[in-house]
């Protein structure tokens, strides 16, 4: 009796050290929603710590501190912070989603839904390693992600892209739309999966598009972008986003960063501001305030006025962001119909059998843009008429055309807008005179790898030609 009584206290004092609010066991869906929203968060923060690209593609200035809108990616660790945030918090609790939810066994008639599930993880995954690969060129892929090897070689760039596109082909032929997926843990679909073939099938033609200036590669792009193309985002509301909420700590990184912080730190550049203004583009209002410009007492004269890019500027003089995109519940994008249609144009214009002009694929896109913004389709006619706009008489060649229509486009994704600028080279922007360099067409390798991995790290930087901002990646050949 007393060694049961002993034994039965023991118990009781062995239950308070249990933490009733933690789970025993992590699910594979609560991986996949937190590693997406790492994902989220990180393609779209304007914190300097984390994410520059608008500053790369002149989209925004800085008001007071300069490092970053004249290329400083060193004296704040960004290139390690990006990596950092992508392999750990995203790639690798996607990992473990896979194999939580593929070790999970389901009643039939579901092993249809399992697959969808495993897909759905695959192509956020996908997605993931193309972004790490247009950042740096040449990472760990094949050893990455394995916590037993702490010094994994680096796989040759075009070697892992043609994989990830291979590997997306998988997993959209696995994928069965009559069947559910991972659910309401999928805060981008919300488990629809004929959503995610259809942004499968968007990457998959961008990812393809990248390769299109590579000779080498000529029929492995043309099957890509021409398998791709018929099943690609068609309207507004097949966008891949996330929907933030009004409270903290799941509110747009942008609120975060521009209202909650109380800081004053960004203004949009003249550089994009001005070539807007030149066409009278509609979607100002839906990018900008207007700032008073009139030098008459008791005048009032609104205009919208970029900060000077890369210089000082007075935080009141200028325009700022608009307040639907400072709004908390602001949702956050990485692809959508807009882009999709001017990637088409793009293809057509190289040759490849997609279907439509690209003039028609260019309005398309153009007019998506504005209507998803809050503008109209008669705002879309008369912009589109405009013959600097319109695709017979804009100037340029395609690439400059449908380049810029992409600058404005993608004006609040930053990443895709430096990787199309990168590729398509337009619009022509100048590094401001303080600059540390020319305009980035990569970051450098974090610090750590140079320290922690410094064999692998020194042999990937010689395949590639250098860690440098100016050294041009695999797909950038003009």
């Amino acid at each position: 009796m007393i060694f049961l009584v002993f034994s039965s206290c023991t118990k009781k004092l062995e239950d308070l050290n249990q933490n009733t609010k933690d789970p025993v066991k992590v699910t594979g869906e609560s991986l996949f929603t937190g590693a997406q929203k790492h994902l989220f968060d990180q393609m779209t923060t304007p914190n300097v710590n984390l994410n520059i690209w608008r500053m790369f593609t002149q989209q925004w200035t800085e008001t007071t501190y300069l490092d970053e809108a004249n290329y400083d990616i060193i004296t704040r660790p960004i290139p390690g912070s990006h990596w950092n945030i992508l392999y750990r918090d995203v790639l690798k609790n996607l990992d473990e989603s896979a194999k939580v939810i593929g070790a999970t066994s389901y009643p039939d008639p579901s092993p249809a839904i399992q697959k969808n599930r495993l897909a759905v993880v695959e192509i956020m995954t996908i997605y993931t390693w193309s972004i790490l690969v247009e950042t740096f060129g040449n990472v760990p892929y094949t050893q990455a992600l394995n916590v037993n090897n702490v010094t994994p070689a680096y796989d040759d760039g075009l070697t892992i892209y043609k994989d990830l596109i291979n590997r997306l082909n998988k997993a959209i032929g696995k994928m069965d739309p009559a069947w559910g997926s991972i659910g309401a843990a999928d805060n981008m679909y919300e488990g629809d999966v004929a959503g995610w073939l259809k942004f499968a099938n968007s990457l998959k033609l961008r990812m393809g598009l990248l390769l299109a200036d590579i000779p080498s590669e000529a029929a492995f792009v043309k099957t890509t972008v021409e398998a791709a193309a018929p099943g690609v985002i068609a309207s507004n509301a097949d966008n891949a986003r996330l929907v933030y909420l009004n409270a903290q700590p799941n509110t747009n990184p942008i609120y975060d960063n521009l209202v909650a912080s109380g800081r004053n730190d960004f203004v949009p550049a003249n550089t994009l501001v001005d070539s807007m203004n030149n066409l009278a583009d509609p979607r100002r209002a839906y990018y900008y305030t207007q700032v008073d410009t009139s030098t008459t007492p008791g005048e009032v004269k609104l205009a919208y006025v970029g900060g000077i890019y890369g210089e000082s500027n007075n935080f009141f003089s200028y325009s700022h962001v608009s307040d639907k995109i400072e709004t908390p519940s602001f949702e956050a994008m990485i692809f959508d119909y807009a882009e999709t249609e001017l990637l088409l144009a793009d293809a057509v214009e190289r040759g490849f059998a997609v279907g439509g002009t690209a003039a028609d694929h260019y309005n398309a896109g153009v007019k998506a843009s504005i209507n998803y913004w809050g503008g109209s389709d008669a705002d879309a006619a008369t912009y589109l008429a405009n013959p600097r706009v319109a695709y017979a008489t804009a100037q340029g060649t395609f690439k400059e055309k449908i380049g810029m229509q992409l600058w404005f486009a993608l004006y609040n994704r930053g990443f895709e807008s430096w990787t199309e600028w990168r590729r398509f080279d337009y619009p022509l922007l100048v590094a401001p005179p303080q600059a540390t360099s020319a305009i980035p067409l990569r970051l450098t390798y974090p610090v750590s790898e140079q320290t922690l991995n410094g064999a692998s790290r020194a042999a990937a930087a010689a395949a590639i030609g250098g860690d440098a901002v100016d050294t041009k990646l695999f797909w950038d050949k003009f």
